[in-house]
């Protein structure tokens, strides 16, 4: 099947020299996968698109099959259709280009396809009269080979200026090939774990977010091989050493007006009411959106108590122990945004986004209450303190947050059936192949597939 292809200029991929676009979608396992065209078959055939298996969407990280229960199978095709609004020339790969791609069927949206499914939450946003501005803030790991197998480029502190001066060379290209794809830099340092990065980029549009995460993890990867290095995005790496996250920062607006502090002069330094109902559905939702936020077993070694990584249900203003950290800002009216800590690079960026805002958008529909800011470590108290304040531990393995998404109706049906049934079917075969894997195992598995 082929339709009319979108408006996009030709001449200005035969200008820049492009031979092949990749048509790239990221699959439930969150592997990032393309297939290309070559410019002439653009050209010459109007293509609009690549046809793609169906049973790509029941594939799980492990291995390229469909995993049992998941729905799809070796009968049925799509097409993978460019959003040649994402276009970018490929500044690590001479002659490439890369193309977001949205899954269609006969010619519909279909429902499998993650890119679609935040469409569908941010029109969902759009009713309430809102946009959601995003940006993942992702952390990763530089290695070099070792006898052994890779081991940490340096062996560094958190922000120490002998690990810039190791790395300036490989995070200066990262950050030019990310300015020429126009994304935004804005930040960087060393991490606290040896050979750790953190690059941060500008926040955008929720859609433009996803994208812009799918392309930060692929430039990182493919700059830091051509520097001799591997670069890995596995929450979870070295047992004593720190775990890379992927926290997601989230902001409400109304045309342009930011509405996540509170006007009242009263309150200031405060979350307004709609940004407390909007955690709050996070909050309720949180032990079930992790099933999608920190999606397989390795996940679960770092979200552990005194990691900074929001091991209990709670909240608090700069508290990095709350899965939820609502940062104080130095410019303007704060707070300008919330920071969810309880999200990974094993998390698939579009069903994450989508299901962090369908539980937002469910705080503000029926008006929850936000309890109050906890401002201690949660993890220096008792269990009965804790359980006076309500403040509870989060899963601590996928089975426990699998479960709670089977029985989690509103993500479910944001997620639809369809989606639904293959999404824990391939995080249930994930959940039985590594469980019971020792860390080692599983670093050899996923080392270069996040």
């Amino acid at each position: 099947m082929s339709q009319a292809i979108p408006d996009y200029s030709p001449d200005f991929l035969t200008e820049q020299g492009i031979r092949f676009v990749r048509i790239v979608w990221c699959d439930n396992a969150n592997v990032i996968r393309a297939k290309a065209i070559h410019v002439d078959a653009l050209n010459r055939e109007s293509q609009n698109g690549v046809g793609l298996s169906a049973a790509q969407q029941a594939v799980p990280v492990m291995m390229d099959a469909p995993v049992p229960g998941g729905g799809l199978g070796p009968v049925g095709e799509v097409w993978l259709v460019p959003d040649w609004s994402t276009l970018a020339v490929l500044p690590y790969a001479p002659g490439h280009a890369r193309v977001m791609g949205m899954m269609q069927h006969q010619g519909n949206p279909w429902p499998w396809c993650p890119r679609q499914f935040l469409q569908r939450m941010v029109q969902a946003t759009a009713v309430f009269g809102l946009t959601v501005q995003a940006a993942f803030e992702s952390e990763f790991y530089l290695l070099k080979p070792g006898e052994a197998g890779p081991i940490p480029a340096d062996n560094t502190l958190f922000s120490a200026t002998a690990s810039m001066d190791q790395h300036y060379a490989v995070i200066n290209a990262i950050a030019d090939a990310l300015v020429a794809q126009n994304i935004a830099v804005e930040q960087y340092y060393p991490e606290s774990g040896p050979g750790q990065q953190e690059l941060s980029v500008r926040y955008g549009p929720a859609m433009q977010a996803a994208d812009q995460h799918i392309a930060f993890r692929e430039t990182v990867r493919a700059v830091a091989r051509q520097h001799g290095l591997i670069a890995s995005f596995v929450p979870k790496l070295f047992e004593h050493s720190a775990g890379s996250g992927c926290h997601l920062h989230l902001s409400l607006w109304r045309d342009d007006h930011n509405l996540m502090f509170n006007d009242d002069p009263g309150k200031a330094g405060q979350l307004s009411d709609q940004a407390s109902a909007f955690v709050a559905g996070i909050l309720r939702h949180l032990p079930a959106l992790m099933a999608i936020t920190t999606p397989i077993p390795n996940s679960y070694r770092r979200i552990q108590p005194h990691c900074w990584s929001g091991a209990f249900r709670t909240w608090g203003y700069d508290n990095r122990e709350a899965a939820v950290r609502v940062p104080s800002s130095l410019n303007g009216p704060s707070p300008n945004q919330i920071e969810l800590k309880t999200v990974d690079n094993a998390a698939n960026p579009y069903l994450a986004l989508g299901c962090v805002i369908a539980a937002g958008l469910d705080g503000l529909k029926h008006r929850l209450r936000l309890e109050s800011p906890v401002n201690i470590d949660p993890g220096s108290i008792s269990d009965v303190e804790r359980s006076q304040r309500g403040i509870n531990p989060l899963p601590n393995d996928l089975k426990d947050a699998i479960a709670h998404l089977r029985q989690n109706t509103l993500l479910t049906r944001a997620l639809g059936k369809s989606l639904t049934q293959t999404f824990l079917a391939v995080r249930q075969a994930e959940w039985e192949a590594m469980h019971d894997l020792s860390l080692e195992a599983e670093v050899k598995l996923l080392l270069e597939r996040y």
